[in-house]
């Protein structure tokens, strides 16, 4: 379970998180290609492509769009739903929800651990293929964790593991 966001090309997603995808990607094909059309129309409407400035900037709008698009028809089609019911309490996996202190700063944090295509630190969801996810995977409630993470040393005690 170390690389519980991503194996064999499957992505875990929550149930909420597919429908979120799946609602942007039927509106980025029906909303986002009619936009694109519409433009590409008006800057061929401008006169000589080779020359047209807005035709060109258009069309590479059009070109990040339809990757845009690919990349979320291709994670849809390797996702799967994990159910945070599914895991056990015992350890810090994928859907844990984590109460740490900073052993430095006395200060208490809470996260959730998610696959890389969930994460949003706003929202205090942390990939589990981030240096702090990687360091928590797999440890228990109570224990103390060094994770070195760009900024340098992170001490915390995990004082709450839960789903």
């Amino acid at each position: 379970m170390a690389d519980a966001g991503k194996s064999n090309g499957i992505v875990y997603l929550t149930r909420e998180r597919i429908v979120e995808l799946e609602h942007e990607l039927r509106d980025l094909k029906i909303k986002g290609r009619a936009e694109m059309a519409q433009k590409i129309g008006e800057a061929r409407s401008h006169g000589d492509l080779s020359e047209n400035a807005e035709y060109d900037a258009a069309k590479e709008a059009q070109q990040h769009l339809e990757l845009k698009i690919a990349k979320l028809e291709q994670t849809l089609a390797r996702a799967r739903i994990i159910e945070s019911k599914e895991l056990p309490n015992d350890k810090i996996y994928i859907l844990s929800r984590i109460k740490l202190q900073d052993l430095k700063t006395k200060e208490i944090l809470s996260y959730i651990l998610v696959s890389p295509e969930e994460a949003d630190f706003e929202k205090n969801k942390i990939s589990v293929t981030s240096p702090l996810g990687r360091g928590l995977m797999g440890r228990t409630q109570g224990e103390k964790v060094k994770i070195t993470v760009p900024a340098g040393i992170l001490e915390y005690k995990i004082l709450e593991i839960s789903r």
